[in-house]
């Protein structure tokens, strides 16, 4: 395969890094696929959230909405009471925060408490206000591949392409974000793992993130504990079938895989719930990336020997 980019890309409004960044999770949430109900308090998600930023996190995302497949939706009420106090404390105590919403009121109302980067799953698709919002606001924004709501989505994981597909809509959506005013250099690309996609469409897409990148915007990789990795990876035991799904807490592993070989492609940024092993990963994914450029960059003699 190719190499993503020969380098970690820039987004504005952030510093510059030369590897890939990490991005941990808090989910304020009681039921999100792997910690739904532990967070669900808001010092216990500021308690967690710091844990991560000491860690090392990058980035620190914090959600208020379940986007597990057939969660419902909550109201915005609800949605600000659970987020808004962690972003506020978060972003005092010095993190770099994204807010994971789909709403503009939500994501508005967290950049003034301090949030910096706004992560929208739907890519501007459930709520045509908040590419307008992230317009004016000048910050990093997060487009998602997005099929529809977390209800209804798995109905919609059919393609005959997978990349294509998925690089087409990004496509679509990214000039769509634009139209509404947002600079290029603001976008980030997230091809939506899991997001109506099964486990075959997943690892395509990890394979395919030349074609993504493609489209010349920064690419972020979610595959944090999801269940493609469980199949995968069966049970403790070491039963690989595919039938034997290994539960969330034991995936930890795999997503370090994705983590290293997605940073060794120049990924961006890989949202994970460990920072700790991740950051590893691509700290090592960044080594190997600078000596294969240091070694290309060597002159050589006509035999092939470096010089």
């Amino acid at each position: 395969m190719t190499e993503v980019a020969a380098a970690y890309p820039a987004v504005v409004g952030l510093a510059d890094l030369d590897r890939c960044r990490v991005m941990g999770v808090v989910n304020v949430t009681p039921d999100s696929f792997s910690d739904g109900g532990r967070f669900l308090d808001a010092g216990d998600a500021v308690t967690h959230g710091l844990v991560l930023y000491r860690a090392g996190a990058d980035i620190v995302d914090v959600g208020g909405e379940s986007t597990r497949p057939g969660a419902a939706r909550v109201t915005p009420e609800e949605e600000r009471r659970r987020v808004l106090p962690v972003v506020r404390e978060l972003a005092a105590a010095g993190a770099t925060v994204s807010i994971d919403t789909m709403r503009a009121d939500i994501a508005e109302a967290a950049l003034a408490v301090g949030a910096r980067i706004v992560n929208d799953v739907s890519g501007g698709l459930a709520d045509p206000a908040l590419p307008r919002l992230v317009a004016a606001a000048g910050v990093p924004y997060v487009v998602m591949h997005w099929r529809g709501h977390s209800d209804s989505m798995q109905h919609q994981a059919v393609y005959d392409d997978v990349v294509a597909e998925v690089r087409d809509e990004l496509r679509a959506r990214l000039d769509e974000v634009i139209g509404a005013g947002v600079r290029p250099e603001q976008v980030v690309l997230d091809p939506g793992l899991g997001f109506a996609k099964n486990a075959d469409h997943n690892w395509a897409l990890l394979a395919g993130l030349d074609e993504l990148a493609a489209l010349g915007r920064p690419l972020l990789v979610g595959a944090s504990r999801k269940s493609f990795l469980g199949r995968l990876l069966g049970s403790p035991q070491g039963d690989d079938r595919p039938t034997a799904d290994r539960p969330t807490g034991d995936r930890a592993a795999g997503t370090v895989a994705v983590s290293a070989l997605a940073a060794a492609r120049g990924v961006w940024c890989v949202r994970v719930h460990e920072v700790a092993a991740s950051l590893d990963a691509v700290r090592v994914a960044a080594a190997v990336r600078q000596a294969a450029a240091w070694r290309a960059a060597e002159p050589t003699s006509a035999d092939g020997v470096t010089e």
